[in-house]
């Protein structure tokens, strides 16, 4: 089964960004296809870089790289969320006049047509958070 995710949950408040992580670790680990996982509102935090956890805390952002590996799966963030939010890629960070940019590589800035195309290829879209 192909199956797309949206996150909408920040990865410090709430549980569902965790919930959408262990479904999606389940759901390949049982031979599923997730060809991307989008990332919406909050959920746009999931792709800053310059995330620094303590060291008792898990690494949200490279637990999504690790499965986008496996999946394998893009990792997608609402473009418009993202710039909102203050997460930049390197070319909107020029484009922008910024010191750096702060996405992690590993994420793609898109809109919202790709998860409408997404939603639409896919058997299932699977919705975390609020």
């Amino acid at each position: 089964m192909k199956i797309s995710l949206l996150v909408l949950g920040s990865p410090l408040a709430g549980a569902s960004a965790d919930s959408a992580y262990h479904y999606a670790d389940a759901a390949l680990r049982a031979g599923h296809e997730i060809p991307g996982i989008f990332f919406y509102h909050e959920g746009v935090y999931h792709g800053n870089a310059f995330s620094a956890p303590a060291q008792d805390e898990t690494d949200r952002v490279e637990r999504w790289v690790e499965l986008s590996r496996r999946g394998p799966s893009e990792l997608v963030l609402c473009v418009a969320s993202a710039l909102r939010r203050g997460i930049l890629d390197q070319a909107e960070s020029s484009r922008r006049s910024r010191a750096a940019g702060n996405m992690h590589p590993a994420f793609n800035l898109a809109g919202l047509g790709l998860l409408v195309a997404a939603a639409g290829e896919c058997d299932r879209l699977l919705t975390f958070g609020t």
